[in-house]
This record gives C-alpha cells, sequence and structure tokens, in this order.
C-alpha cells in the first residue's frame, strides 16, 4: 500500500555558491600536491564537486579544476588526464579524496625528471566555498509533484539535492523522502544515478525519465 502523501512535503533547495580565495597559489605540480594536502576539505569540494554547479551545462574533458589547470595551464596533458579519471562522487570521505589526488600526483612526479610548471599560463589559486540554501519555490508531496518540481526548479537545487550529500541539510534528501514516501523503486533507481556522469541538465532528464517511468507516463 502507496504512503504517498502521508509524509511531510520535500521542499526543493537551490544553492548559491560564496567563494572565498585562499591566498595560496602554484605555480608548479609539486606545489600544486603540496596544496592538496594541506587544503580545507571545503577547498577540495570546491575544485571538484563544485566543477558540476559552475558548469552546468556541459561536460568537459578535465572535470575537475586540478586536471584542467595541469592540462591547459602547465601544458602537462598526461596529468590532466590522470587526475580527469579521479571521480570525487567514489569517495564517501574527502580524505579518501585527498589521498588518491595526492598518490596520483605523487606517481606522476616521480616518473618524471623535472616538474612541470607554469611558463606563460595562469598559477593555480587555491579557493574554497560555502553553500547558501535559496528556497526554490517548489514543494512535493506525491511524486507527480516531486517530478514537476525536477522540471521546473533551477539547475542549482538539481545540484544541491542530488551532488552535494554532505553540505546539503538532512531532510533535502531525495532518496529518504522517496523511501518514507514508499516509492523504493524509485529512490532505487536515482540512488544508481552516478553524477559524474552528466552535467546538471542531463542529471535532471535523467530523473524525469526515471519519475515518468513510474508514473507510466507515456513514452517514457
Amino acid at each position: 500500500m502507496s504512503s504517498e502523501g502521508a509524509v511531510q512535503p520535500f521542499e526543493f533547495v537551490a544553492c548559491l555558491e560564496l567563494r572565498e580565495m585562499l591566498g595560496r597559489v602554484a605555480w608548479d605540480e609539486r606545489e600544486l600536491l603540496a596544496g592538496i594536502e594541506d587544503a580545507p576539505a571545503d577547498s577540495l569540494y570546491y575544485h571538484t564537486r563544485s566543477y558540476f554547479l559552475r558548469s552546468r551545462y556541459l561536460s568537459a574533458l578535465y572535470p575537475n579544476d586540478f586536471a584542467t589547470w595541469a592540462a591547459i595551464q602547465v601544458r602537462d596533458r598526461v596529468l590532466g588526464e590522470r587526475l580527469a579519471v579521479v571521480d570525487p562522487f567514489d569517495f564517501g570521505d574527502v580524505e579518501l579524496l585527498r589521498a588518491d589526488l595526492i598518490s596520483v600526483i605523487d606517481a606522476h612526479l616521480g616518473s618524471r625528471g623535472t616538474v612541470p610548471r607554469v611558463d606563460t599560463g595562469e598559477p593555480f589559486h587555491f579557493m574554497r566555498s560555502t553553500l547558501i540554501d535559496v528556497p526554490a519555490t517548489a514543494r512535493a508531496t506525491t511524486l507527480e509533484e516531486f517530478r514537476d518540481g525536477l522540471a521546473r526548479v533551477d539547475g542549482s537545487a538539481i545540484y544541491y539535492h542530488f551532488y552535494e550529500p554532505a553540505r546539503r541539510r538532512p531532510e533535502a534528501d531525495p532518496l529518504r523522502w522517496l523511501d518514507a514516501l514508499g516509492r523504493h523503486d524509485v529512490a532505487d533507481r536515482v540512488r544508481a544515478l552516478h553524477p559524474s556522469m552528466s552535467s546538471l541538465d542531463g542529471m535532471r532528464a535523467e530523473l524525469l525519465a526515471i519519475c515518468d517511468q513510474a508514473l507510466g507516463v507515456h513514452g517514457a
């Protein structure tokens, strides 16, 4: 028996990213490595996960700031490609992500006789960000309303709810809400999605397709 309508409404939340320069730069890859070793957790989030908020419409060859800088500014495409395959969504703990980034750069430097550095490009600027909640003027008490909310909200709400489990409010967890609604089938399919595989628009399209199929929408 469905429990739709018997749980607390799901309130969509959009977000703004408040950015802060940390005053640390890297001119070569060893300085980048040292910076990653010392960077606060929210800086690692900014340079990896937050890429998807800042580049919401298109995916890129180098989907994090570390990879982009190595490939474009240092012109070390080998390291850029190695860092590009480090998926921040594979790590439940930011310290595990940090360790993997360090391992990749350390191994790369160990294979070279010199330390690649910026010649004519820009240094890497370490930054961090805070997410500021913004009510998205959409709420849902049923799966149909949830689907309609997904279609209407700003892309930053897709990011907030599906890309940032560590930095969102617990009650903003769509999976927990879907489970409470009794729609474990939908929750399981959403849980299987991998954020790094698409842009925010691509993620929205996948979420809508899952909802449409669950609702029996023609053509879904």
